[in-house]
């Protein structure tokens, strides 16, 4: 047993451990990082990374097995290598998580592996996977611990025919059918890789419309979208009934279908539950099970905080490590934390959908006078000339002043144009500043000057 004092022990290497422990370093002070598994946490390793390869290898087949000749191309032959597939998404997160370990070294941090606990304020054991332990100390502890797929009760993960999004990112064989129980942002990235690779995919979402936090007019146009490319979307349906066979799994739905389903496997992707390190420290927890923090991101231990997936929804690596930042700034004095209410949202589907801020449902719901200006990319002169005209812009300002209050796309790129939206909502930004900045032609960024001027009644390509 061992005692070392640092300034801050953070227990996580995730989006936001890692980040929250180089901001500390970047301070001036002793850090380490307790991580059980491997630097980058589930975005790196299993999860936003390596789904997002393998989603461009979906669109890149997708693209060349159906549209090729559009650009005067002709491809005959075509065919995939399902383990070169899953092999180039696991070299990619490999790549990363010795960047996050170079990161960490980079910023002399000290880098530790093992199953974290906190018995009391200022202490932090630590199990190796050896068996040995060791006490550390420090005046700050940062946890970071995130969240872990839920299982459906009575439908454990068994790896095989009932899997998780991790089991689903390195599956040994290409399922012949699939059934995705959640029709949020991972449940449909996965119906799209896997139908994009000729696996029959239906989706089982009991909430009205798929991609239930996105706005309405958006997840309607992704249903359309998908069902014509053969995914069966199966929305307002409820599971009765779920069990393994020994072909794989049977499904009793009812609501907007009543049916048995069959597949050889069925991934489950109903939501998140928080990953709680161990220890005797009485942390509070939220009604829901996640760490109860402050708006200085501290917990009910005085000198123990949280950020991060562990704190709550929304569950996005982007918005842990902003946290993670906020909480190490707070806690150390340079500024004060705050906690972010718009934040952008993606998925990474073909076409991608990516919104920031409110809904127009959740707006009138507030009460809100709207001006709502749209902009469709069949109209885009990029979209045209790249052959990806789905989808549109969507945005929403409130009067009387015309600031934005939401931002919707539903698009090729729309997951990286969306950060224009996102600064036009932190500096509250109104429709005549927008109107005001001249955006590059042709782009497919201009469609957001588009959709203001739409909303302003001076619409001038559609």
């Amino acid at each position: 047993m061992s005692t070392t004092p640092y300034d801050l022990i953070v227990i996580g290497g995730g989006p936001a451990g890692y980040v929250g422990a180089i901001r500390a370093s970047q301070l001036g002070k002793r850090v380490a990082v307790v991580e059980k598994e491997r630097a980058g946490g589930t975005c790196l390793n299993w999860g936003c990374i390596p789904t997002k390869a393998l989603l461009k290898n979906a669109e890149l087949y997708s693209l060349i097995g159906h549209h090729a000749a559009d650009f005067g191309l002709e491809v005959t032959g075509l065919k995939y290598d399902w383990d070169k597939v899953i092999g180039r998404s696991r070299k990619v997160a490999d790549k990363l998580a010795g960047g996050i370990e170079f990161l960490l070294k980079k910023n002399k941090i000290d880098y530790i592996k093992g199953d974290a606990s906190v018995p009391k304020a200022g202490v932090v054991e630590v199990k190796g996977a050896d068996g040995k332990e060791q006490t550390l100390s420090a005046a700050k502890i940062l946890i970071a611990t995130g969240v872990v797929t839920r299982e459906m009760p009575g439908f454990a993960f068994n790896g095989t025919s009932v899997v998780g999004s991790r089991h689903a990112l390195v599956m040994p064989k290409q399922p012949k059918e699939l059934i995705v129980i959640g029709a949020g942002a991972i449940g449909i990235e996965f119906a799209y890789f896997f139908n994009a690779f000729g696996t029959k995919v239906t989706v089982v979402e009991m909430m009205p419309n798929i991609l239930p936090v996105e706005d309405t007019e958006v997840s309607v146009a992704l249903e359309k979208s998908l069902s014509k490319q053969g995914i069966r979307l199966l929305t307002g349906t409820k599971v009765e009934k779920a069990e393994t066979t020994k072909d794989g799994v049977k499904i009793t739905v009812s609501g907007g279908a009543n049916e048995t389903l069959t597949a050889d496997v069925a991934l489950v992707a109903i939501g998140v539950s928080p990953l709680l390190p161990g220890g005797a420290a009485p942390i509070k927890l939220d009604d829901r099970g996640y760490i109860a923090v402050s708006d200085r991101y501290e917990t009910s231990i005085p000198g123990v905080y949280a950020a991060g997936d562990i704190i709550g929804p929304p569950w996005l690596a982007h918005v842990a490590s902003w946290e993670a930042v906020q909480a190490v700034e707070g806690m150390f004095g340079k500024r004060t934390p705050a906690r972010k209410r718009a934040f952008p949202g993606c998925t990474y589907c073909h076409p991608q959908v990516a919104s920031v801020g409110l809904t127009e449902r959740a707006a009138k719901e507030k009460g809100l006078k709207l001006k709502i200006g749209k902009f469709p990319f069949q109209a885009s002169g990029k979209a045209l000339a790249v052959g990806d005209t789905e989808g549109f812009v969507k945005l929403l300002f409130n009067e009387p002043h015309g600031e934005l209050v939401g931002a919707h796309i539903i698009g090729a790129d729309a997951t990286e144009m969306i950060a224009e939206m996102g600064l036009a909502i932190t500096l509250e930004a109104t429709y005549d500043d927008i109107a005001s900045t001249i955006h590059a032609h042709p782009t497919l960024s201009e469609s957001m000057f588009e959709a203001t001027e739409a909303a302003l009644g001076h619409a001038i390509h559609i």
